[in-house]
C-alpha cells in the first residue's frame, strides 16, 4: 500500500464490537481477565492498550519497522533507549543535538558516569576516526534541530557497525514520509510525535521503531518497567494526525522552498539554513536519503540584536 494508505488503514481496523471505523480511545486502566493469567492480549494499561496498540502498528509501517513503541514524550523514549547503554560505555551524538537531549545527556547521565562526545556533523564524514570499541550507541538527528545539519545515515551506520555500536536517529525533522533511516541502514528510529506527526499541537508524545528483535523486547520491557507510557488519548490524537501527515508535509516543503529562497535574497539574513538549497553543505547527502527536504528553516541575521527584535515582530509565527 502507498503511504497515505498505510497512514490511514494500518493497525487501525474497525471495531470488532461496533464497528466504529475510527480506532477507539479504550479510557481504561485495566482489563477484565476471563481467568487468572487469561486475557484478550490486555491486562494493564501500562503494559500495552489497544489504542496504543493501533498507533504502533501504523507507525512503524510508515517507518518500514517490524516493531514500534510508543512514549509518552520524544523524551521518554530517549531516556529509555539510554538505558540500553551502561555507566562506562560511550555514546556519541551530532554536536548540535536536540536541546533537551543534551541537557539529559550532560545533566542527568554524565554525572552517572555514562560518557557522552559530541560530534560536529562536518565530521561524521570521518566518524569512523572517532568511534572505539568502547563506543556503544551513535546518535544522529538528520536534519538536526536547529542548525539543520545533515549526516549520511549509511555511511555512519557502517562506521558504528563496524565496532559494535547500533545507531539512532532522531528522524523528527524529516518524518517517515520524506526519510526512512532503518531503511539507511540505522538500528533505531525515533520521533518526538509532538511535532509534525501530531500535526496540531495539542499532543506530546514519543515514538521508537527497530527491526532488531532483542531491541524491540528490550524497549518493551523497559517502558513496563520505567513508565514512559503515553495515554489512549494521546494515541487517538496522534493517530489522527497520522492522516493527513502526506498531505501537511507536501505543503510544508512547497512553502518551505518559498521562503528560503526569499530569505537568500534578503540584505540583513547572512546565511540560511535549509537542506533544499544548493548552498547548503548537506544538499547532496539530502538529495540522496531524502524524498524532499523538508518544512523547518533556520536562518542568521548580521547581529544577535536584529535576531531578537526579528522575532518579537512576527505576528504569525509565535516565540
Amino acid at each position: 500500500m502507498d503511504f497515505e494508505t498505510r497512514a490511514i488503514h494500518e493497525g487501525q481496523e474497525p471495531d470488532p464490537a461496533t464497528g466504529a471505523i475510527i480506532t477507539p480511545i479504550y479510557q481504561t486502566s485495566t482489563f477484565v481477565q476471563e481467568a487468572v493469567g487469561v486475557h484478550k492480549g490486555y491486562d494493564y494499561a501500562r503494559v500495552a492498550n489497544p489504542t496504543r496498540t493501533a498507533l504502533q502498528v501504523a507507525l512503524a509501517s510508515l517507518e518500514n519497522a517490524e516493531h514500534g513503541v510508543a512514549f509518552s514524550s520524544g523524551l521518554g523514549a530517549t531516556t529509555t533507549l539510554m538505558h540500553l547503554v551502561n555507566p562506562g560505555e560511550r555514546v556519541v551524538l551530532i554536536a548540535d543535538v536536540y536541546g533537551g537531549v543534551y541537557r539529559m545527556t550532560s545533566q542527568v547521565y554524565e554525572p552517572k558516569g555514562y560518557l557522552f562526545d559530541y560530534l560536529p556533523a562536518a565530521q561524521f564524514a570521518n566518524l569512523a576516526e572517532h568511534l572505539d570499541g568502547n563506543t556503544r550507541m551513535v546518535w544522529i538527528e538528520s536534519p538536526s534541530n536547529p542548525m539543520l545539519n545533515v549526516v549520511d545515515i549509511r555511511a555512519a551506520a557502517e562506521a558504528a557497525h563496524a565496532v559494535g555500536a547500533f545507531v539512532v536517529v532522531d528522524n523528527t525533522f524529516a518524518t517517515p514520509y520524506l526519510q526512512n533511516p532503518l531503511d539507511l541502514g540505522a538500528d533505531v528510529v525515533l520521533h518526538s510525535t509532538t511535532k509534525y506527526l501530531g500535526g496540531h499541537s495539542d499532543v506530546v508524545g514519543g515514538f521508537v521503531g527497530t527491526n532488531d528483535p532483542t531491541i524491540a523486547e528490550r524497549l518493551s520491557f523497559l517502558q513496563k518497567s520505567l513508565g514512559a507510557v503515553p495515554g489512549p488519548f494521546d494515541c487517538w490524537l496522534v493517530l489522527r494526525g497520522l492522516k493527513t501527515l502526506a498531505l501537511r508535509m507536501r505543503k510544508h516543503c512547497e512553502n518551505a522552498r518559498t521562503i528560503a529562497a526569499w530569505l537568500e535574497e534578503q540584505e540583513t539574513v547572512t546565511q540560511v539554513l535549509y537542506p533544499g538549497l544548493g548552498s547548503h553543505p548537506g544538499h547532496e547527502i539530502a538529495k540522496r536519503q531524502m524524498r524532499d527536504f523538508g518544512g523547518m528553516i533556520s536562518f542568521v541575521t548580521e547581529t544577535e540584536e536584529e535576531a531578537v527584535e526579528l522575532v518579537a515582530r512576527t505576528k504569525l509565527f509565535q516565540l
